[in-house]
């Protein structure tokens, strides 16, 4: 099993860590490892992987349509598996998930196929609160970490069973809507969360859904650890795959200025 935490070093830099999600399936696989690398080169510093499902409740209308479009071109798990293992080549790599695909799959055939694949961990994104002592306990055996996330409305009372047995970060979704929103973030609220996180656990803080502009990401940065952009990338992927990369700089860049670490919390 695996003990050293692939996560640890990246996201206790002084700087914050830019991840980029991108949904396994939407292209054919020559071209999904080529898009890939030009993210890697565009500044992507850790991938989430998303696994296609019929039902991402927690996801707007472009991830949701990305999905629907690799669920259409079939076999989505071998291609997340085939993305997987080109992207942890290229960058620390989860992937992300729904409970579903885990359910039906199998808890353990699918930490063991995707830690064999070279992730580094897997993030059920909507975990049950009653299946999460053993997907912890399976996951942990395959040499997986397993981020959680925490709802912004978790009372304090519950939040230390909450992050109990979550390991490599703890992700505090920025806005409480669906993913690609793109109205304004409450950031002080979002600060005072990160404050209830880390007084209940000492991982990581990563960020996302709703930073959806440079400018947006560069504002959160001070107070999270990572922030990944999801839907401005694949909007790109699905409409322009060139301009992918492009949209990756332009996030890498506004992470990567002086202004957005100097009072990281």
């Amino acid at each position: 099993m695996t003990t050293a935490d692939p996560f640890h070093a990246l996201l206790t830099q002084p700087r914050c860590s830019l991840g980029v999600f991108v949904p396994a399936g939407l292209h054919p696989v020559s071209a999904e490892r080529r898009h890939l690398d030009q993210l890697a080169q565009a500044g992507a510093d850790l991938f989430e992987v998303g696994l296609a499902t019929e039902d991402a409740v927690l996801d707007g209308p472009v991830i949701q349509s990305a999905y629907h479009r690799a669920l259409r071109r079939g076999n989505v798990l071998d291609a997340a598996v085939r993305a997987v293992e080109h992207a942890a080549g290229l960058r620390p790599t989860v992937v992300m998930t729904y409970w579903e695909p885990v359910r039906r799959h199998g808890p353990e055939h699918l930490a063991r196929l995707f830690a064999d694949a070279g992730a580094a961990g897997v993030m059920a994104v909507d975990l049950p609160a009653h299946h999460a002592a053993r997907w912890h306990d399976t996951a942990r055996e395959a040499g997986l970490r397993t981020p959680r996330l925490i709802p912004r409305t978790t009372p304090d009372t519950s939040l230390p069973a909450a992050v109990a047995d979550a390991s490599g970060w703890l992700y505090a979704p920025a806005s409480t809507a669906h993913t690609g929103y793109r109205g304004p973030l409450d950031l002080p609220a979002l600060g005072h969360f990160t404050q209830r996180l880390r007084a209940v656990s000492p991982l990581p803080v990563v960020s996302g859904v709703g930073i959806s502009t440079p400018a947006l990401a560069a504002r959160v940065a001070p107070v999270v650890n990572g922030v990944v952009t999801g839907t401005p990338v694949v909007r790109a992927l699905a409409t322009a795959p060139d301009r992918a990369a492009e949209v990756t700089a332009a996030f890498a860049q506004a992470l990567h200025t002086p202004t957005s670490t100097e009072t990281r919390a």
